[in-house]
C-alpha cells in the first residue's frame, strides 16, 4: 500500500534525498552587498562554482531540479540539469528575501544603521520567507517518486529552512552557506533529517 500524499508509487517507508544548494557567486556577493530581488548574473567565479556543483550532483540519481526564478539561481541549476539530462523547473517561492530599498547596499551598513536586517524598514520578514519556501520544499519533495531532488536557492532562504528543520543548528546567521555549496536533506514521510550542511565541492 502506498501513501497518496507521498509521491507516485513511493512506498511509505521510502526516503527522499534533497540537495538544497546555493547559487554561484555574483558581483554583489563579492562586494558584500545585499542581493534580494536584484538580478545580477554570475561572475566568473560563480560560473566556475556552478559548473563544479553540476559535476558534483549530476550522478546522484536526480529526478527533479527546481530553482528560484532569479538568474543567478537558474544559471546554477542549469549546470546541474545539463549534466543530469533534466530541465530546470522554476518556483517563485524559492526567491531570495526581499530587502526592499536596501538591496544593493552593503549588508554591514544596513545592520550598523538599524541594529539588524529584521529591524530595517520594508524588508521581508523572516517568517514570510520561511512560510513560502517551506511550502515549496514540502510540495517539491512530495512530488519526487524515485530519485533525488535538487533545489537551488539563496543563503537567506536556505538558512531559514535548515534551522526550521533542525533547531540544533542555532540561529540563521550562524549557519554557513558558501556560494556554490549544497546541503543534504532526507525526508521519510513527515520526518526530516539534515545529513550535512555547506558541502563545498570546489574545496
Amino acid at each position: 500500500m502506498t501513501d497518496p500524499n507521498w509521491g507516485s508509487g513511493r512506498p511509505r517507508n521510502a526516503s527522499t534525498r534533497i540537495y538544497l544548494a546555493r547559487h554561484g557567486r555574483t558581483p554583489l556577493n563579492a562586494a558584500g552587498a545585499l542581493r534580494g530581488h536584484l538580478d545580477p548574473d554570475l561572475d566568473s567565479v560563480g560560473q566556475l562554482e556552478a559548473s563544479i556543483l553540476g559535476d558534483a550532483l549530476a550522478d546522484e540519481n536526480l529526478e527533479r531540479i527546481i530553482s528560484s526564478p532569479l538568474k543567478r539561481a537558474v544559471a546554477t541549476a542549469s549546470e546541474v540539469a545539463h549534466r543530469a539530462g533534466l530541465e530546470v523547473e522554476v518556483d517563485p517561492r524559492f526567491i531570495d528575501r526581499d530587502y526592499g530599498p536596501w538591496a544593493g547596499r552593503p549588508k554591514d551598513q544596513v545592520i550598523a544603521r538599524w541594529g539588524s536586517l529584521d529591524d530595517a524598514p520594508e524588508i521581508e520578514p523572516e517568517r514570510a520567507v520561511l512560510t513560502r519556501s517551506m511550502s515549496a520544499l514540502d510540495d517539491a519533495s512530495r512530488q519526487v517518486s524515485r530519485g533525488a531532488l535538487v533545489v537551488v536557492s539563496h543563503d537567506a532562504v536556505n538558512r531559514l529552512l535548515l534551522i526550521a528543520l533542525d533547531a540544533r543548528l542555532g540561529d540563521a546567521e550562524s549557519v554557513p552557506q558558501d556560494t556554490g555549496c549544497f546541503n543534504v536533506l532526507e525526508r521519510r514521510g513527515e520526518e526530516w533529517a539534515i545529513l550535512s550542511i555547506n558541502n563545498n565541492p570546489k574545496s
